[in-house]
């Protein structure tokens, strides 16, 4: 099987975040492609299969479980394709039939995604203990993606945290995951972040698309803006422009191809 390693949102070879990008010439059951998910180890691996033209289907394993919908890894599916086809634009289908329109422009990726609500939510001391948060800001929760949001107010308090992932993952259940965030302290960029998923994955995503499907919406409202750049103070670090449009969220990223090899099945 055709396999490539792409480091996503990122111009540099070693940052951002890695992805695997996996091209099965049979069709492979679930319990294998979860089964090369964790022998590759990556925080995610996407199998994509051509079904028409410039239309594909896409899945996303982490080590742990299959993922509706991931940022990295669909611009690291998209990195390959345009790479080795002529196709100028791609249309993504994942598991749930979510569409996801992806467009070759002279500079970056663009990926459009779709955009989900959030709303009021509790955070437990023990969560905020387990990150080792002083002091929260906001913090409200994405039931379609599972996944907490914390606002806090310093972004280098962020870059610093050191949770306690034994601690944090007792803390809660039934969550895929929770974001913490800030307001920027840089010029370069609008807001902060990180994300921290031993539930559904890895202790840390280094650089995460995927939760811009509500954490756009959310700084854009508080910001007024549309137009967003965000920042991921992850260990690798990673960034990516992001626009809310309606119903719809635009990320733009690159991506680096870093390894392309077979696996054998």
């Amino acid at each position: 099987m055709k396999t490539y390693f792409v480091d996503s949102f990122t111009n540099e070879k070693f940052k951002g975040n890695p992805a695997a990008v996996c091209l099965p010439e049979r069709e492979l059951d679930s319990k294998t492609m979860q089964s090369i998910a964790i022998e590759i180890g990556f925080s995610e691996t996407a199998f994509i299969k051509q079904i028409s033209d410039n239309i594909y289907s896409i899945r996303f394993f982490s080590p742990k479980t299959e993922i509706p919908l991931c940022g990295h890894a669909t611009l690291a599916s998209s990195k390959i394709i345009f790479d080795t086809t002529s196709f100028e634009n791609i249309k993504f289908i994942n598991c749930e039939n979510v569409e996801l329109f992806i467009e070759k422009t002279a500079a970056k990726i663009k990926m459009q995604f779709p955009v989900y609500d959030t709303e009021e939510t509790e955070v437990p001391q023990k969560m905020t203990a387990a990150l080792g948060i002083s002091e929260i800001v906001n913090k409200r929760y994405s039931p379609k993606n599972k996944i907490i949001l914390i606002e806090i107010k310093s972004a280098a308090e962020l870059a610093n945290l050191k949770p306690d992932f034994a601690a944090l993952i007792n803390s809660h259940t039934g969550i895929n995951g929770v974001l913490v965030t800030a307001v920027s302290d840089n010029e370069s960029f609008d807001f902060h972040y990180r994300y921290f998923w031993p539930w559904a994955g890895t202790n840390e995503d280094p650089v995460t698309g995927g939760i811009q499907t509500f954490l756009t919406k959310y700084w854009a409202q508080k910001l007024n803006k549309t137009k967003l750049n965000a920042y991921q103070s992850s260990l690798r670090t990673g960034s990516m422009r992001t626009e809310l449009a309606e119903d719809k969220v635009f990320i733009f990223g690159e991506a680096v191809t870093v390894l392309e090899g077979q696996f054998i099945l």
